[in-house]
């Protein structure tokens, strides 16, 4: 059961200054009066995001702060690898709130980006470390309820970084907000602390190794297309919901109850149900019908053209549910396609192609928004979702025979 909290934990602390990020930084520099291209650009600090997988093997291979285990490399490598990212993240936030956020606007655009970058690198090397730990630790028959704790707790943590945080903002300031997101990652490592996870041997195969294997694994071609295209309309429709939401009037308190008590309730009931629809429904099934639910939430968005709060609330809350279900399917089938002797490497490349596509659409989603409207953008998103949905189909063989 204390693995549970562990790993909740964990994805809470990844989730924490994605949130900030992602959600809450894009509403202060919208506010400030960026352009939706600008903010749309600011997305391309997840590049670390999609090319963890050449990193990912190290992992396996190294263990950093062997002081810890004497001087040993040991079963715990997973342990220390995420200790060790998690205290340099900080490190790198603790920085980024010693200089103004008005004069990284103003006179340091780039190296904010830089700074954002390094950060990125620490906190996917801790997801790394925790996705090798969660497969390693998780039974098949629990991958479900595992996943549905994984996008739980990243949710939490969003929803901590992009609402709460940002509700606080006025009171904090830039950097006391940033010393507390710093302090709240290092407290989320305390029950890792206290767990002893299964030992792992350390993986003495050659890195490139891992890569070739699992891209020659049968259907190879066509997996990669549903890895590619699942999540694609919903990073492209999302991104431009908070820019919307500013033009349309709402304030960073409106946002902070929209998201911080919403939108936290509605990402915890999606992830679960979604876990438990698993349970009862096959993988191929309950695929499709995520993501069609999750496509229709987004293309609701179009529908709102003014300060209509009741539309606002619903949108947001369908929203959470829906992507929370999706994610968690998703993250479950990635899991079954992983290698017993490889599933960290397996998990880190499966998760860096998707990741890979969403970087991309949210890049190019401020440029769409900005030229043909909003609600052209939430139509063009629900098309993308319909060919996550192609690609499925393509996929029903691949999905069934990796179900474990």
């Amino acid at each position: 059961m204390f693995k549970w909290w562990v790993l909740l934990t964990l994805y809470l602390t990844q989730g924490l200054p994605h949130g900030f990020f992602s959600q809450a930084l894009p509403t202060l520099l919208r506010q400030q009066g960026m352009s939706l291209e600008a903010i749309g650009l600011m997305s391309l600090v997840s590049l670390p995001w999609v090319l963890k997988f050449l990193w990912a093997p190290l992992l396996d291979h190294y263990q950093p702060l062997k002081r810890l285990t004497g001087g040993r490399i040991d079963g715990h490598i997973r342990k220390t690898w995420i200790v060790f990212a998690n205290a340099v993240a900080a490190i790198v936030l603790i920085f980024i709130a010693s200089i103004p956020l008005n004069f990284w606007i103003s006179q340091a655009a780039v190296g904010l980006a830089c700074a954002l970058l390094v950060l990125t690198v620490f906190v996917v090397t801790q997801d790394i470390a925790t996705d090798a730990l969660a497969v390693e630790n998780i039974a098949p028959a629990q991958r479900g309820l595992g996943n549905s704790v994984q996008v739980a707790g990243y949710r939490l943590g969003m929803i901590i970084g992009g609402g709460l945080l940002l509700a606080i903002f006025a009171q904090l300031g830039w950097a006391g907000t940033l010393w507390a997101l710093a302090g709240l990652m290092i407290l989320g490592l305390i029950p890792l602390w206290f767990w002893q996870p299964a030992r792992v041997k350390v993986d003495k195969e050659p890195v490139f190794n891992h890569w070739l294997g699992f891209l020659r694994l049968p259907g190879a071609s066509a997996w990669l297309l549903l890895l590619l295209t699942y999540k694609v309309g919903d990073a492209f429709g999302t991104v431009m919901i908070r820019p919307h939401l500013v033009d349309l009037g709402v304030t960073l308190p409106e946002f902070a109850e929209l998201l911080g008590v919403w939108g936290t309730i509605a990402g915890l009931v999606g992830a679960l149900l979604g876990g438990l629809l698993l349970k009862l429904l096959s993988r191929m099934q309950a695929l499709l019908l995520f993501v069609c639910l999750e496509g229709i939430a987004i293309g609701l968005y179009s529908l709102l053209t003014s300060l209509d709060w009741t539309l606002i609330y619903s949108l947001i809350i369908a929203e959470h549910v829906t992507g929370g279900m999706a994610t968690v399917a998703l993250f479950t089938v990635m899991m079954d396609r992983c290698r017993e002797s490889s599933a960290g490497s397996d998990y880190a490349l499966q998760s860096c192609l998707v990741v890979l596509s969403t970087l991309i659409a949210s890049s190019l989603a401020g440029f769409f928004a900005a030229n043909f409207g909003y609600t052209m953008h939430y139509y063009f998103a629900v098309f993308l979702c319909v060919m996550g949905l192609l690609a499925m189909l393509v996929n029903k063989k691949n999905i069934n025979a990796y179900h474990s």
